[in-house]
This record gives structure tokens, C-alpha cells and sequence, in this order.
């Protein structure tokens, strides 16, 4: 029995009825049938300015190509350090090696996770973090602090020293077929854990390590210890830099203090109050450190940014890209996206928090900020981003923000220390309030 609660033949006739007799109706299906509806809804003419003009614009080479990975977030990353770089050594191009990073996080993700695997053996498979454990396994995402603990310890490579691979660029099965190893290890340290076996499991894990470490080496190449840095500066002159280590090229070469950086985030919602510090529960990938945000209200989000972007210095940010993006002009706008008025009269009206709190948004990518445009007000009228998927998207690979889209999917930067404000300074000293693994703003930048 239904109770009535189901919807009546005749209530779906009369639906059909009225839908056929509304012209505007049968008009908007005809012309949405014949194409995409992000397509169908996108007007770029109400994007405003829509032009790649910008009042400060911080001269970068061209994007790279995270192919089909998540790794949006270690290319983003790279992308602001090789600015530095060519800066340094007035040079017109340099690349790095996202693989070379991805390697180590891979590695440092599989330590991670089992060591959390022998940490919740007390708990039942059916606990919420163990099967958050579980079903996550690893992936391509990440977050700046997981990129900063990898720099830190592993330092960085040219990408001549740790080229791509056919694997490195696709990664999905590697993913599958290293989660589906992790699981059935974790059959094992789990019995061992809880039996109280703690040397035995230890000892395991290392084993455990040992085969992945093999497998990463055969799919991604085994990463040099050591090697060659040459380059040609813009006035032809070469130069080549021999038996340098990676953590000794980031040295010399970014020459950046990783811990001077600070992530900032924006989430407008109870439970994470302003100018308090936050992290996150079982995420990560190095054993020993932890994500931090900062959360500030979005006045004062844009201004930091502003601040590092006007001495020309780039900025790691990340953002919803799912909405009102358009990837053939590279434009995200809402503005622009008509998506209500092409589906009838819907309306859409959540604010920032409830589309975090009812998990219609979060952080899903990562790119890099380096240009900004004013209006006549003085507000932000657009952003220039650098992303990280190839120069056939987008102006180059370069894409365009509104104010507006900014204000409204970007959770995220990260800022050095200076730029932030004298209560953002203080949250830093606190004690940071930690997040369950499924909160919104522990979502991994991983899009693709």
C-alpha cells in the first residue's frame, strides 16, 4: 500500500498535458534536444568582461597537461614554483616532473593509510572511518600541505630527470589494482594489530611497502637520487649544473620555506567559525604531519590573495570547477549560465554554506592564480588562472573567473605568512580543531 503517497497515473497525464501546451516549453525541448545543456544554457556575452586583459598579469609560461590524473594539485604547485625558476634564472621555459612528486605521494599514501589501517584495528569493519579507510584507499587527489610534506622531505626534479610515463598520465587501473592490495593487506595487519602483534605487523607493513615501492618503480621509473641540470638562459647562454639532488635543486633553484605558507579556506558555515584553525582526521600522506586551514571570511580571503598576486608572485587556490564552467572559452561565470531559465523557471538559490553543508559543492581542483582585473568600484571584476589541462581548453590553457564565480566556489588559497592579517597570525597559534575525513573541507583536488 501506497498510502497515496505515490504519484497518480493521472497526475503524470496531467503533466504531459500541460507541458505539450505550453509553447515555451516545446520550444526549449527542441532546442536542448539538439545539443548539451551546458551548451544550450551558456551566453558568453553575459560574462561580462570576458576578455584575457587584466590589470596585473604575472608572466608564466605555458600550462601543462595533467592528462587523465588528479594530480591538478601537484601541477598547480609546480606551476608557481617554475615561475619562480625562470624568474630566477631568465629563462623562457622550465618543466618540472609531476611524476617524480606523484611517485612519493603514492608511496607516502599507501605508509599513510595501512599505518591508519593498524591504528583503527580495534574498531569493526562497519566503524565509519574504517570504512572510510577502506573505500578510499589512494587517489591522484591532494592538498597543499600533502605537496609541502612531499617537497620537504623529497625536494623536487626537472622533469628531464623523471620524464612521464604512458602510466603516470592515466592512472586509473594502477589506483584500482593498489587499493584492491591495500584492502588485502589490511585483512592481515588488522589481525595482527589487534592480537596485539605489534613488532609482526610493523615488520609486515615494511614488506608490504617493499612490493608497492617495486610496482611504483616499474609503472612511473625509479626516481633519481641524483642528476644533471642543464639550461640555456634567454641571452643563449648554457649552463649546466651537475650531481645535484633533488632536495638540493629546490634549494637552490625555488629557494621558498615551505612552512612560510600559510592555506586560508572560506567556508561560511556554523560549525567552522572565522579566524580558527582547522584540520583534518586520517588525511594525508606523510606519517607525522597534518593539513591546516585558517578560515576567514571572504573579504578578507581576497585580500590576502591580492596582496601576493600585486607583488607579482603567483597563488595556489582551489575551487569547485563542476559549476558554471565552460571549458572551450575557459570561463567560469555564473552570470553566463542561464541553466534555470533553459529548464523551465527553475530557480537555484543556495548560498556558499548550504551548498557545503548539503554537499552540493566542495573543493574538487587546484590551479594557480597569476593575473586579476578591477572594475571602475575597485572590486574584483575577474581572475586569470593558470590550469593544468593542456593548451587545447581555455584561452592556451589559460581560463577566467568572475568575481562573482570566485566569491562563490573558490574554498581555498594558499598565502605566505605575510599577507596575513593580524587575527589570521594569531589562528595560526592555536591549536588546530580537527575534521572528520567526510567534512567538506577535506574533499582531495583531484579533477580531471
Amino acid at each position: 500500500m501506497d498510502n497515496g503517497k505515490s504519484v497518480s497515473i493521472g497526475k503524470s497525464a496531467q503533466l504531459i498535458d500541460a507541458f505539450k501546451k505550453n509553447k515555451t516549453n516545446m520550444a526549449l525541448r527542441t532546442a536542448v534536444s539538439q545539443s548539451m545543456l551546458a551548451e544550450s544554457s551558456f551566453d558568453i556575452s553575459l560574462a561580462g568582461n570576458s576578455t584575457y586583459n587584466f590589470d596585473i598579469d604575472i608572466p608564466t609560461s605555458s600550462p601543462r597537461n595533467q592528462k587523465q590524473t588528479g594530480r591538478c594539485w601537484l601541477f598547480a604547485s609546480l606551476n608557481m614554483m617554475r615561475q619562480k625558476i625562470e624568474s630566477k634564472l631568465n629563462v623562457s621555459k622550465i618543466e618540472l616532473s609531476e611524476s617524480y612528486l606523484a611517485f612519493w605521494d603514492k608511496f607516502e599514501r599507501v605508509n599513510y593509510t595501512l599505518e591508519s589501517i593498524m591504528d583503527t584495528a580495534g574498531l569493526p569493519l562497519t566503524d565509519r572511518i574504517v570504512a572510510f579507510l577502506l573505500k578510499g584507499g589512494i587517489s591522484d587527489g591532494g592538498q597543499w600541505d600533502m605537496m609541502a610534506a612531499l617537497v620537504e622531505k623529497y625536494g623536487i626534479v626537472p622533469a628531464s630527470a623523471m620524464p612521464e610515463t604512458t602510466i603516470a598520465g592515466n592512472t586509473r587501473l594502477l589506483n584500482r589494482l593498489i587499493n584492491s592490495k591495500i584492502r588485502e593487506y589490511a585483512i592481515e595487519l588488522r589481525e595482527l594489530a589487534s592480537a596485539g602483534k605489534v613488532e609482526e605487523a610493523n615488520s609486515r607493513k615494511e614488506e608490504m611497502l617493499g612490493e608497492v615501492f617495486n610496482a611504483l618503480c616499474i609503472c612511473y621509473g625509479v626516481p633519481p637520487v641524483s642528476f644533471d641540470f642543464a639550461y640555456t638562459d634567454k641571452k643563449k647562454k648554457y649552463y649546466v649544473d651537475r650531481g645535484v639532488t633533488p632536495q638540493g635543486f629546490f634549494e637552490k633553484y625555488v629557494g621558498i620555506n615551505m612552512q612560510d605558507y600559510a592555506s586560508i579556506i572560506n567556508s561560511p558555515t556554523p560549525d567552522k567559525p572565522y579566524y580558527k584553525r582547522f584540520t583534518v582526521r586520517y588525511i594525508g600522506n606523510v606519517v607525522g604531519t597534518q593539513i591546516s586551514y585558517i578560515n576567514v571570511p571572504m573579504d578578507a580571503f581576497k585580500e590576502m590573495v591580492l596582496a601576493q598576486l600585486q607583488d607579482n608572485d603567483p597563488v595556489w587556490f582551489g575551487c569547485d570547477s563542476n559549476h558554471y564552467s565552460d571549458d572551450k572559452t575557459g570561463i567560469y561565470s555564473i552570470e553566463a549560465f542561464k541553466f534555470g531559465d533553459i529548464l523551465g523557471g527553475i530557480k537555484f538559490g543556495m548560498s556558499k554554506g548550504e551548498r557545503l553543508d548539503l554537499l552540493d559543492s566542495a573543493m574538487n581542483h587546484a590551479m594557480l592564480l597569476t593575473g586579476v582585473a578591477f572594475s571602475s568600484d575597485g572590486s574584483v571584476e575577474k581572475w586569470k588562472i593558470e590550469n593544468s589541462w593542456g593548451t587545447d581548453s581555455g584561452s592556451k590553457g589559460f581560463y577566467l573567473a568572475t568575481g562573482e564565480w570566485f566569491d562563490n566556489f573558490t574554498y581555498q588559497a594558499v598565502v605566505h605568512k605575510k599577507y596575513l592579517n593580524q587575527q589570521a597570525l594569531e589562528a595560526l597559534g592555536e591549536d588546530a580543531f580537527p575534521l572528520e575525513p567526510w567534512d567538506p573541507m577535506g574533499t582531495l583536488a583531484l579533477a580531471k
